[in-house]
Parts: structure tokens; sequence; C-alpha cells
């Protein structure tokens, strides 16, 4: 499932996001690259350590992490460190796939779903382009600022060099408690519906009553703890 959530980040985080943005040092994408992704990645990467980097991390990942649609779609178990990364004019981060496990801190993460973050607006640049390709389908996408794209770590993927302007975004993963694909999407489709009914229903009616259950007990019967 690729899925884009819009307004991840309002207006307000959008110019606080502008104003953090102008006080990062960048150094080479490449430094954080696994060997075979090293040596398609061609781009910038900010150095988050500063006061200004943490600052900017922090807020970014308290707008992701509490999203409503993000928690129904991805059933987060944990969430990678985050990388912010440009990508100039005649730059791009050609077709790979992320790793299986990364690291954060001492721990070891499984990276289930990937996720962008555009923190540029969309006309600022030309080129640049999330491609997806999954399951025989490619998906070309461009959001706009604060715009979240959702997507298997799984795929092949790349950005498409950018011919103008910047692409800056935020990047990140995401271990699911929902480890199998199919699962998460059904779950998914419930939490829909319940948001659904709950607008026209009492949340004591049977019928919530009854999917409420169901929802719980899939989430025991299939979570990775």
């Amino acid at each position: 499932m690729i899925l884009s959530i819009s307004d991840i980040a309002d207006k307000p985080l959008q110019q606080r996001i502008e104003s953090m943005l102008e006080k990062l040092s960048w150094r080479d994408g490449r430094v954080t690259a696994g060997a075979v992704a090293k040596k398609v990645k061609h781009n910038l990467q900010a150095d988050l350590s500063s006061a200004a980097g943490r600052k900017l991390s922090g807020e970014l990942m308290s707008a992701i992490s509490t999203n409503a649609v993000l928690q129904a779609a991805a059933r987060p178990r944990r969430f990678s460190n985050l990388i912010i990364s440009k990508t100039g004019e005649g730059s791009y981060y050609g077709p790979h796939v992320d790793n299986a496990i990364m690291k954060k801190k001492d721990e070891q993460l499984r990276t289930d779903l990937s996720f962008t973050l555009f923190l540029t607006p969309a006309d600022s640049y030309e080129g640049g382009e999330l491609v997806i390709h999954a399951a025989g389908v490619t998906q070309s996408l461009k959001g706009d600022m604060g715009e979240l794209i959702l997507y298997p770590s799984s795929s092949i993927h790349e950005v498409t060099p950018v011919t103008s302007g910047e692409r800056t975004v935020c990047v990140g993963w995401i271990e699911s408690l929902i480890a199998d694909p199919a699962q998460r999407e059904l779950l998914f489709d419930l939490e829909n519906l319940r948001v659904s009914l709950r607008a026209t229903m009492s949340t004591q009616s049977a019928e919530l009553v009854t999917l409420d259950k169901v929802i719980a007990n899939l989430i025991r019967q299939w979570a990775v703890t």
C-alpha cells in the first residue's frame, strides 16, 4: 500500500521548518547509505546533532508519530531516527532498496515502511519525483510541503534528477506492530470503516462495539511485540 497523507505539517510548523532549515549545516548524503545505495546516492544530508537540528527533528517526529492516519495505516512499534536530505540541481538518488535492518542506538529496527515528508513546495523545484516500483506498478509522486508519502520499504524506489531548484525532504522508517502488509491493510480498512460509522452511530451501538472487538482481537492475534 502506498499512501499520501496531507497536512502532516500544518502552516505554523511549515513556517518554523523554513526558519530552522536555514540554520542547518549539510554533508554528503552518502555517509549514511549502504554499500549498494552509496553508488547511486547523490544528495546532501543535514547534520541534526546541532541545536537547530535536534529541535527540527523533534518537531517533525512529533507531527509524524501523532498523525491519526499514519497510526492507523502503519501501526508503528518503533520509528527510526529521521534524516533530512536536500537534492539540488543535477542531483538524484538512483534505484535502490532500503536496508531490511537498521540500527538505532543499541537496538535493531526492522524496516517495514518508509516515509518521505516533503519540506519544500512542489512548485519550487523541477524534477525530483519520488518513483516507487511495487508489484509491477510504478508510481511517480511529488508531494507539496507538509505532505507525507508512506510506502513499503521492500519496494525499489528512486528520486529522479532535480533539474532546477532544491528539493528538501525528511525521510524515515517504521517497524510495525503488524509485520504482514496484508494484515496492516485489512486493519486500515476496518479503522476507516469505524471512523465512518462513528459519524452516524452511537459509539455504544452493538455494531460499533462488535467492530471494536474485531479490531482489538485481530491486533492481539497479529501483533509482534
